[in-house]
């Protein structure tokens, strides 16, 4: 059977596709991206001011980055991704800020066999260390394997007691998790640098941040050395890396002084005055939705 399509209905059918490819992708992702382009699978349970939990995972092992929301929705979040919470090899932690640990108290004491790990500065910070099993407190070196994957932090400049975020490796390819970052320093660029797939923080719109309701020295905070990475910053420094990553998940918005499209736009429009970026694939995490670079 054949059908004819008369050509103002085939016009139509053009533009309406070629309006559909302009959208930014974190609104249609599922449809124009259900294929990944690397062996990392990072889900984004949450992200934002109130509350940050990342699942990342290569090959037969998981790993959580954070519990900075509630353990009902970290394993509702886990199962959306055929988990259980068993089924982590660990939660690594990157500071003490309450939005990154608000519901580890109450998952680590659930999920006992769940090792946890923070350097001995951070764990100095949390009071749950008393109330752990010792077996389950781990003290993380410089570099710690968990199944097929390698797990190496590195420093951050961020008003924490002692910051990271992680650089991980499944053989050959690297995963790298940056937020709540406030300028990029050397050990940030190498950390980056050749990842398939970045967490990247994009916190605020300077325009918005400083027209906003936060008091004057909060901004300063903001956009001091020790505060958070700009959606403008964020772009900047992806074209400044000799060997880009394909995926990128923007993350940790402000909730006043960001939202979701100008975060992407913002970043977007920096990619793309430069050749190696260009390609970028560009995801935007959110507070109460779980995103992902392969669903």
């Amino acid at each position: 059977m054949f059908f004819y399509i008369s050509f103002p209905v085939f016009a139509i059918i053009i533009s309406i596709i070629a309006g559909w490819e302009q959208l930014p992708r974190h609104f249609c992702m599922e449809r124009c991206y259900p294929m990944t382009l690397t062996n990392f699978e990072v889900d984004v349970l949450a992200s934002g001011s109130k509350g940050n939990s990342t699942l990342i995972r290569a090959g037969q092992t998981a790993i959580l980055i954070d519990a900075g929301i509630s353990c009902r929705r970290i394993v509702q979040g886990l199962k959306r991704c055929g988990l259980e919470p068993e089924d982590l090899s660990g939660v690594f932690l990157t500071h003490e800020h309450r939005d990154h640990v608000a519901g580890l108290d109450v998952f680590a004491r659930h999920y006992s066999s769940v090792p946890v790990f923070a350097n001995e500065r951070t764990w100095a910070q949390l009071p749950v260390r008393r109330q752990l099993p010792r077996p389950q407190v781990r003290v993380i070196p410089r570099s710690c394997t968990m199944g097929n994957l390698r797990i190496e932090p590195f420093r951050i400049p961020h008003d924490a007691v002692d910051p990271v975020g992680y650089a991980i490796f499944n053989g050959d390819e690297k995963c790298t998790y940056l937020t709540d970052c406030g300028i990029i320093t050397k050990a940030v660029e190498q950390a980056a640098e050749g990842a398939s797939v970045m967490v990247l923080e994009a916190n605020h719109d300077e325009s918005m941040l400083r027209n906003g309701p936060y008091p004057v020295a909060l901004q300063n905070r903001i956009l001091g050395r020790e505060g958070h990475l700009s959606n403008r910053t964020a772009g900047q420094f992806l074209t400044s890396l000799e060997d880009p990553p394909s995926e990128v998940i923007l993350a940790h918005l402000s909730e006043k002084n960001n939202t979701p499209d100008v975060a992407y736009r913002t970043v977007r429009e920096v990619l793309e005055d430069c050749p190696r970026t260009r390609e970028i694939q560009l995801y935007v995490a959110q507070q109460q939705e779980m995103v992902s670079n392969v669903r």
